[in-house]
């Protein structure tokens, strides 16, 4: 059985940023970004990556199997394609989506194993309620909130506007959540509450076991077994791109956790990945040192 099934879009992205002014066009997606930050660790947790994409974004699926990552990857005429710009603060970011994908079905995820199935929403409709109601049934679902809170709407210029909004059907799937992560803003929009504290004891009486938010740098809170757990952000030497940074956070957090660490131990090596990621362009690509001296300090 594979400890960790992250599902989701391989996405084309194109990244605006403000400081340096710069414009990158990159493969992206939840899903990829999990991936490649996984595989750069130490092989000790097995994963498989499920996703949906079109003819053109094949290579990087290839370019995924020749790293290492097993890849099941199932044909869609087409693929999701955003569009972020970032304001002067990496923490501002505003999405475009300029195409949309399919999405994922209970027969193409009907025969997968796993302790933990990851949910890596870009849009609200990529997942059906029923999908995430069977996986609850066969193992741990966790879920990147990010896409359920994403409504699109037309921009006027042949794209779409990404604007958060709640989620419809929170109440119904949220108690088959053993773990959420969601942002400052998505705790704000998923419960109406600004304090990320009272927040969590929201999503928590909703059902889900294990409540993950981020607050930037801020740090993160997680609250789990009736007790909080707070870490503060590393700061960055320089900070490039935040695009895969809740991602990034994502693979560390499930890494520690399928090797039974405390929540204390994968909140810490969970931002201290963010922390370098936050310095480049595309997914992680450090090693466990490299997590380890940001801990550290050093």
């Amino acid at each position: 059985m594979t400890d960790i099934c992250c599902i989701g879009h391989i996405t084309r992205d194109k990244i605006i940023t403000q400081r340096p002014p710069n414009t990158v066009y990159c493969a992206g997606g939840s899903a990829f970004y999990i991936a490649w930050a996984l595989q750069a660790l130490p092989q000790k947790v097995s994963f498989h990556m499920i996703t949906s994409v079109s003819r053109e974004i094949m290579p990087e699926v290839e370019r995924l199997r020749k790293g290492g990552i097993r890849v099941t990857a199932y044909e869609s005429p087409f693929n999701v394609f955003f569009e972020n710009t970032y304001g002067e603060n990496m923490d501002d970011r505003t999405q475009r989506v300029l195409a949309k994908s399919d999405s994922f079905t209970l027969d193409q995820l009907r025969n997968e194993e796993a302790k933990v199935f990851h949910l890596g929403t870009l849009l609200a409709d990529d997942f059906a309620p029923e999908v995430v109601d069977f996986l609850a049934k066969k193992g741990d679902v966790s879920i990147d909130v990010q896409g359920y809170l994403r409504r699109v709407i037309p921009d006027g210029n042949g794209a779409w506007k990404v604007i958060a909004t709640d989620w419809p059907d929170k109440l119904r799937l949220l108690r088959h959540t053993a773990i959420l992560k969601v942002n400052e803003q998505e705790s704000l929009a998923l419960t109406g509450l600004a304090n990320p504290h009272t927040a969590a004891e929201q999503i928590q009486d909703w059902g889900v076991r294990e409540v993950i938010i981020t607050l930037g740098s801020g740090g993160s809170v997680v609250l789990a077994e009736g007790r909080f757990y707070e870490v503060p952000a590393y700061p960055p030497q320089t900070v490039v791109d935040a695009t895969g940074c809740g991602d990034t956070y994502s693979a560390g957090y499930l890494y520690c956790r399928a090797q039974g660490m405390d929540y204390i131990e994968r909140c810490r090596f969970a931002a201290a990945m963010c922390t370098l990621k936050l310095e480049h362009t595309g997914p992680f690509e450090h090693t466990i040192d490299d997590v380890h001296r940001i801990i550290n300090g050093k």
